[in-house]
């Protein structure tokens, strides 16, 4: 079995058919074995094959090893066989050899002639290249000497186009005077230029005859022309372009640039002179005396302003920098040049921004100033001093503007003042109602902060992004802070809420309409809301559409303005309280003073009067309550209505002050009065009244009943006149207790009113208090 492998693998490896495949074709044969070992392997195969001395096909095959391993392997049978087939394999290797040769004999011969041909071509080859090299190197000689001779040719070249370019120029020299001469009166720059190329040279050669004839000539034709430039320079008014030209000129022609300098700033100062008479032409005269109307300027402060930037400014920065150009950096006679004209102008835009008195269109205003600004940065580079004068100006008419809007507003708000005082004045027909206080406060508020909020909007036009002094420090700080937020929110604030306190100090004028008092309620209450809510609301929206971008100087804090606010607001209240208490006691001090208080009849009705009060009180209760909250009543007691109102109340009764006293002993009522004020709550008739409809009343009554208190006490009564104040005042009890905060108020106020009467009756006989009651009832 193991020879047999042997074989096996031996025929695998040495047989053609089984040594690789059939990788190509059908047809394609592998080389044999001995010229495969002829060859040798391929170096992939010597690569990839590992080093094996038992491969007989291998190249490093060792028959040592491989007999040595045979013998050790195989038996005897096996190793007869495997020398019977290498016999085979011999026999068929030297076949296959035999074949290969007489295959390629043929082959072997043609090569063999092809050999021996390319070697004769090869011989022929070398004699060509010879005979070629041979040639080359004669080439070669000829073509140094045609190199030679070209350089020699050349050399001679150069030197006739010399002599030519001598001879051009000497022409040209020749030529120079009548050149300057044809040119000089119609192309004066071509004959400088002309005359600037010849005189470097004339004057080198000077010492030649005929150059200095040339020279003579062409100075004398020059000199012509530089007094033709003086005189048009002295006497012609030229434009920007046509003065630097002639003054350039002149300085080619070596003139003294003192001279000329000071001749360039007559001329330019003369046609900038023109430009501002030109603006000022459209400016109105003023008139000293102040009497007639100013008219409104021809035309926009924004074509105002850019005819001048455009005509002035520009004129003025052209010629600026021409000088500059034309004698260097001197500039000690252009900067106060520059300044005094640049003065003017700011002068006559003052004069032009004064007559805008209206407000107009603000984006207009702003986009001139914009403009103004931006083209006078190229004024500014020459005059650094000027942009002070410039940022003032910018900042005045800014601060006008905004001082403009300031007096608008407070004419807005008369003018919605004068609104609510007429829709309060208007008569109404029965049955039609007009607006009431809550819808003409709404109004009057709404239309104020609208306005204020336009304003702001307005305003921060002059804080743009795409505004160009904008950026100017006065914009990011003392702008936002001092003019709008101090000089307009602050201040139209603060008027607003001085105005509103005008009402209640007294008319400003004799004789001028009191205000009537629903205003004053109105204004109180507005004053009230701007303390509350409005006074932050403004402050926050101004300091979010204007925050400085510096700590710049201080302002007026918020509480501060809130405590105005409400300082003004406690002052109309207080004053409405006293002009409506004054209404209702005058009523009744009027109706104590023209009655016949001795003689009257028994009462039977309470007087209408009283009537009249309690229906006027009532009113004022309904319209305190459509602006202020209704208020804190002191606990009310169970029998506030059917109390009994006596001259002797149970608190002044004699036997609560005498015990000891026998009923029929004689009481001094004004004794038992004056000890009962001792031990009674003070009644303050004129204190502070509270945001809110029971304080008002309260007030409102406290006045009313101490007049009526004050009348009764100047007056002498009979019996039924003391009877009718029991009956006056125990009606009144009836109805006023309710709308006090405290009810001990006016049972305390009415007491005295009896007690007074009481006092001042010559038959103190008081009505029984059924029959009071009854009377009140009816009545």
């Amino acid at each position: 079995g193991a020879m047999e492998a042997v074989a096996a693998g031996s025929g695998a490896g040495g047989s053609p058919e089984n040594t690789g495949g059939g990788t190509g074709g059908g047809g394609w044969r592998r080389p044999h074995g001995p010229l495969q070992r002829y060859y040798g392997p391929s170096a992939t195969e010597a690569v990839e094959a590992a080093p094996d001395p038992t491969d007989i096909n291998g190249p490093h095959f060792d028959p040592e090893v491989f007999m040595t391993k045979v013998r050790s392997e195989c038996p005897l049978g096996q190793l007869l066989a495997r020398e019977a087939a290498l016999g085979r394999e011999i026999r068929a290797l030297d076949s296959d050899m035999q074949t290969l040769l007489y295959e390629n004999y043929n082959k072997f011969i043609s090569a063999t002639d092809t050999i021996r041909k390319m070697k004769v071509d090869f011989r022929h080859m070398e004699a060509e290249m010879d005979d070629l090299a041979a040639n080359m190197a004669a080439i070669s000689a000829s073509s140094a000497r045609v190199s030679a001779a070209l350089q020699d040719r050349h050399r001679r070249g150069a030197q006739l186009a010399g002599v030519q370019a001598l001879l051009r120029k000497l022409q040209a020299l020749v030529e120079v005077p009548g050149r300057l001469r044809r040119w000089a009166g119609t192309e004066p720059a071509r004959a400088l230029r002309c005359y600037a190329r010849a005189r470097a040279v004339l004057r080198h050669y000077r010492h030649l005859p005929s150059f200095r004839a040339i020279e003579d000539e062409s100075h004398t034709i020059m000199a012509d022309l530089a007094q033709r430039l003086r005189m048009r320079l002295r006497y012609e008014k030229l434009d920007p372009k046509e003065l630097t030209e002639c003054v350039e000129m002149l300085l080619q022609l070596e003139e003294l640039p003192e001279e000329l300098s000071e001749e360039f700033l007559s001329q330019a100062g003369a046609r900038l002179e023109a430009e501002l008479a030109a603006l000022e032409a459209e400016l109105p005269t003023s008139d000293p005396s102040g009497t007639a109307a100013t008219p409104p300027p021809a035309s926009d402060i924004l074509d105002f302003v850019d005819r001048g930037s455009s005509a002035f400014v520009g004129t003025l920065c052209q010629l600026a920098g021409s000088y500059r150009a034309l004698f260097g950096g001197d500039t000690g006679r252009l900067e106060p040049f520059a300044a005094a004209l640049a003065t003017r102008y700011f002068a006559l835009l003052e004069r032009r921004l004064a007559l805008e008195r209206g407000l107009g269109d603000t984006s207009l205003l702003v986009r001139a100033l914009d403009r103004f600004h931006r083209r006078l940065q190229a004024l500014l580079e020459l005059l650094p001093a000027g942009a002070d004068a410039a940022a003032a100006l910018v900042a005045r008419a800014a601060r006008e503007r905004v001082d403009r809007y300031l007096r608008a507003l407070q004419t807005f708000f008369l003018g919605c003042l004068g609104d609510v005082r007429q829709a309060l004045a208007a008569p109404r027909p029965p049955g039609k109602e007009g607006p009431g206080l809550p819808d003409l406060l709404a109004t009057l508020a709404a239309s104020v902060l609208g306005q204020l909020k336009a304003v702001l909007a307005y305003v921060q036009l002059f804080t743009a992004r795409d505004v160009a002094f904008a950026s100017l420090p006065y914009f990011k700080g003392e702008f936002c802070v001092a003019a709008v937020r101090e000089g307009l929110v602050v201040a139209f604030v603060r008027w607003l809420c001085h105005t509103a306190r005008g009402f209640a100090d007294g008319p400003a004028e004799r004789g001028a309409p009191a205000a009537p008092p629903a205003l004053l309620l109105l204004l109180a209450r507005l004053c009230l809301d701007y303390e509350n809510s409005t006074i932050g609301y403004i402050l926050t929206l101004t300091d979010e559409q204007f925050l400085p971008q510096d700590s710049g100087p201080s302002v007026t804090p918020g509480p501060a303005l809130c405590a105005e606010a409400r300082a003004a607001a406690q002052r109309l209240l207080d004053h409405y309280v006293q002009v409506q208490g004054a209404a209702v006691a005058q009523m009744l001090r009027k109706s104590v003073e023209t009655r016949d208080w001795l003689g009257t009849v028994e009462p039977r009705n309470v007087r209408a009067v009283m009537k009249r009060v309690v229906e006027d009180i009532t009113a004022i209760d309904v319209q305190v309550g459509q602006l202020f909250e209704e208020g804190v009543r002191r606990a009310q007691s169970s029998d506030s209505s059917r109390r009994a109102f006596s001259v002797y109340s149970s608190s002044r009764a004699p036997g609560r002050y005498a015990p000891s006293y026998t009923p029929s002993a004689p009481m001094d009522t004004h004794l038992l009065s004056n000890i009962q004020k001792l031990f009674s709550e003070r009644i303050d008739i004129f204190s502070p009244v509270e945001f809110n409809k029971v304080s008002v009343l309260t007030g409102i009554i406290k006045i009313s009943l101490k007049t009526l208190l004050e009348c009764v006490r100047l007056r002498t009564l009979g019996r039924f006149g003391l009877q009718q104040v029991q009956v006056d005042g125990h009606y009144l009890q009836l109805y006023l207790w309710r709308f006090a905060s405290d009810e001990r108020v006016v049972q305390g106020l009415l007491d005295e009113v009896a007690a007074s009467a009481a006092h001042r009756c010559l038959d103190p006989v008081p009505m029984e208090h059924s029959v009071v009651e009854l009377i009140c009832e009816r009545g």
